[in-house]
């Protein structure tokens, strides 16, 4: 069975998302959402994934209400620039961040949050360097974002996806 359906939730979610966007059940559509959600998940282990363990799953509970409320919030915003409410000059720039973020998976949801956040887009990450790029639509106050990426996202982003501290004088075993 495993080797059928080496990821059987990546698998399930597709299936699941096969069925919500062509809004059927018909046998058809079941058929070929099941051959996509199978074919899917073999080509994950093609992939080679490194296993990934989330630490704190009531921080990504917080985190994820976080992204909800600031998503709306920013619906809000855009759409108000959009139909020009309200007075004054709107500004748009960049605002490069020094991250202490350095594991894939949770950069990856870094990204993913700043460019589902409308007015937001992440542009570049120079991994050397460990300096974030975004660009913001209504740039007001940089270091404000800087606080908001470091201290609304990245904070909860490090507790989730960063091993525990060892503590003083203990070596890590490899």
């Amino acid at each position: 069975m495993k080797s059928v359906l080496p990821y059987p939730l990546v698998s399930a979610s597709l299936l699941l998302l096969w069925v919500l966007l062509n809004q059927s059940l018909s046998p058809g559509q079941l058929v070929i959402g099941c051959v996509v959600a199978i074919a899917g998940g073999l080509i994950l282990t093609r992939l080679q994934l490194p296993k990934v363990r989330i630490r704190r799953p009531g921080v990504a509970l917080r985190l994820a209400g976080l992204v909800i409320a600031d998503i709306v919030r920013s619906n809000i915003a855009v759409g108000r620039i959009i139909l020009g409410i309200g007075a004054g000059q709107r500004t748009s720039g960049f605002v490069h961040i020094s991250l202490d973020l350095r594991d894939p998976f949770g950069l990856a949801c870094l990204a993913g949050i700043i460019t589902a956040t409308p007015g937001t887009l992440w542009v570049n990450f120079d991994g050397s360097e460990g300096v974030l790029t975004m660009h913001v639509l209504d740039l007001i106050d940089e270091s404000a974002w800087v606080e908001t990426i470091k201290g609304r996202y990245e904070r909860h982003l490090l507790e989730i996806f960063t091993s525990a501290p060892q503590a003083e004088g203990q070596e890590q075993v490899a």
